[in-house]
């Protein structure tokens, strides 16, 4: 038996990149998941076709974040889908994953700033707000934050907007608790992904950011995911309300 087996998760923003990677982990640990997407149809449903190959189950829900409605459009989709492909509305796992990115301080507008607090912070909250009563106890609450929050970096509006997620992360641990339900939140360093077209497809790159990390490479989506997985599972049943820095050790400081 797979560790997660007979469990439900939604994962949202899993169309793609790290997103994609946490939900084929947490597929192929045995979980059923919810493969949120907020645009990008034929990604999530190649998820989703990439989950069921590895003989895993999954299904699509589509929910643009950071407009009104968004977490009452979110729920309708997932409660239909859990009803249909589990037989009851229950979730034991969430894990907060959709995110945007900014330009720096000197550039960002106030329009693009409200939309990246829109779909960064707020919307979190309120998917996490909802997703309570659903959830079952000794449940799992996990949420992407960024290594930025403890770096000096230009793009600055980002990292604030998950400054206060990894601030929701301990609080909400210590209120939910009681539940036996753990809440942590996991900040990965500069990843391989399409949300960094800059290292897509330059080993030169690659090289010269993975080269400021303790560990000398850069991310990969597995390395996220599978730290989203331990905490998923049983063996991280006591470890709540952390940051759990997953960068490979970005930029801690000179060698010397």
């Amino acid at each position: 038996m797979t560790p997660l087996t007979g469990k439900a998760a939604l994962v949202t923003g899993a169309s793609r990149g790290i997103g994609r990677a946490i939900a084929r982990r947490l597929a192929a640990d045995g979980a059923m998941v919810a493969v949120h997407y907020g645009h990008n149809e034929t990604a999530a449903r190649e998820t989703v076709h990439l989950i069921d190959k590895d003989g895993g189950r999954a299904f699509p829900i589509r929910a643009e974040l950071g407009v009104p409605g968004d977490v009452e459009t979110l729920f309708a989709a997932l409660e239909a889908g859990l009803a249909a492909w589990t037989g009851q509305v229950r979730l034991d796992i969430l894990v907060n994953n959709a995110a945007v990115t900014a330009d720096s301080i000197e550039t960002i507008t106030p329009e693009a700033f409200d939309h990246l607090i829109a779909v960064n912070t707020k919307a979190p909250l309120f998917i996490i707000q909802r997703a309570l009563p659903l959830l079952n106890d000794g449940g799992r609450i996990i949420n992407l934050s960024t290594a930025a929050t403890r770096i000096a970096m230009p793009e600055q509006p980002y990292a604030m907007s998950k400054a206060a997620i990894e601030v929701l992360s301990r609080s909400l641990a210590q209120v939910v608790g009681g539940r036996g339900i753990t809440v942590n939140a996991v900040a990965p360093g500069p990843t391989v992904t399409d949300m960094n077209p800059w290292m897509l497809d330059s080993p030169e790159v690659q090289q010269m950011v993975g080269s400021g990390n303790a560990i000398p490479r850069v991310g990969w989506p597995a390395d996220i995911a599978d730290v989203v997985a331990f905490l998923a599972s049983e063996e991280g049943r006591w470890v709540t309300g952390q940051v759990i820095d997953a960068s490979g050790g970005c930029f801690l400081g000179p060698r010397i």
